[in-house]
């Protein structure tokens, strides 16, 4: 969704800055490109107004340019402006919330729920929601949305609550320090665990789809092996990165698309000898077969190691019932 049609200029507030180090990874990008890789909550033109505005340092300096050509090491703050949400309006929603206090909120995501407005969807969104549960997020950037997930994954989301909440996951969720772990049902046969280290943009032709594109962001996935039926592989799946349908796209990539994910191919089933029971189970999935099922992080304020687990929706573990039950041993 473009900020400008989300936030209202008159309404910024200042928050405290973000501070990152530039890795292998960003050196040799102009800045701008470097602070979208390394402050993702911001768009890349979003961050060159910051950069344009004075409120970006680079190694303590000030008068920066976006064109600035970035190198291993340096260390880039980057003071945003807080965005007050004034054109949304609260919903009553439920939600399942798993843990909330003063800065934080653990939201455990249903399929079909949009996290946030966009075109098609202008309302009924998580981002709805949390204004109606927690009416203190009118006053932190997104409504504290730190990540997203799309709308029929489901699972394990961090909400901040509180500025000091939201600055502090923001620069963890930058820096990688937020541990999130995803089931994922892909189709075939997966031998081993591995990583998937591609990046990904939008597809050069499909703007509805993204892809593995040369030049894209840096995109990493680990996977490993946690049940096996006979046309089909039980994934955990651990992000060190967070792009736009990352684990889809990279498990498409490796010909393992998600059962069930019709805009990667996960909606073909090639099983010969499956019995009608299977072929209509796997049919009668009609979503990526994705859930956020793990996730870990320190509090920020209190410095506590936090961990959640949500269990699969009754409906993805009604799929793998049948796949048992089709799978010889």
């Amino acid at each position: 969704m473009r900020e400008d049609l989300q936030y209202s200029p008159v309404d910024e507030l200042h928050s405290e800055p973000l501070t990152a180090v530039v890795d292998g990874t960003q050196a040799g990008m102009r800045l701008d490109a470097a602070c979208a890789a390394l402050f993702p909550d911001y768009s890349r033109a979003r961050l060159k107004i910051f950069i344009e505005a004075g409120r970006v340092q680079v190694n303590g300096a000030m008068q920066v340019k976006p064109r600035l050509i970035t190198e291993a090491g340096d260390v880039v703050a980057v003071t945003p402006e807080i965005a007050v949400e004034t054109r949304l309006s609260a919903q009553n929603i439920p939600l399942n919330i798993v843990f909330a206090d003063a800065h934080l909120a653990i939201i455990n995501k249903p399929a079909g729920l949009t996290v946030h407005p966009g075109a098609g969807t202008p309302d009924g969104t998580l981002q709805n929601a949390l204004l109606h549960h927690f009416p203190q997020t009118t006053h932190i950037a997104r409504n504290g949305l730190i990540h997203r997930l799309d709308k029929d994954t489901t699972g394990l989301m961090v909400v901040a609550l509180s500025a000091i909440g939201h600055t502090s996951l923001t620069a963890a969720m930058a820096e990688r320090r937020i541990k999130r772990e995803y089931d994922a049902l892909v189709n075939g046969e997966v031998v081993a665990g591995g990583t998937v280290d591609e990046p990904i943009a939008r597809h050069p032709r499909d703007r509805i789809r993204m892809a593995v594109v040369l030049g894209g962001r840096s995109a990493i996935s680990h996977y490993r092996v946690a049940e096996r039926f006979a046309w089909h592989t039980l994934l955990r799946v651990q992000l060190q990165t967070g792009r736009t349908h990352q684990i889809r796209v990279h498990m498409a990539h490796l010909k393992h698309p998600v059962a069930g994910d019709g805009l990667y191919g996960g909606d073909v089933l090639r099983a010969r000898g499956a019995s009608p029971a299977l072929r209509a189970a796997v049919a009668g999935f009609t979503r990526q077969a994705l859930h956020a099922a793990a996730l870990e992080l320190v509090h920020p304020v209190s410095g506590e190691s936090l961990s959640f687990v949500a269990a699969r929706p009754a409906e993805f573990e009604a799929l793998l019932s049948v796949l048992r039950r089709e799978s010889p041993p």
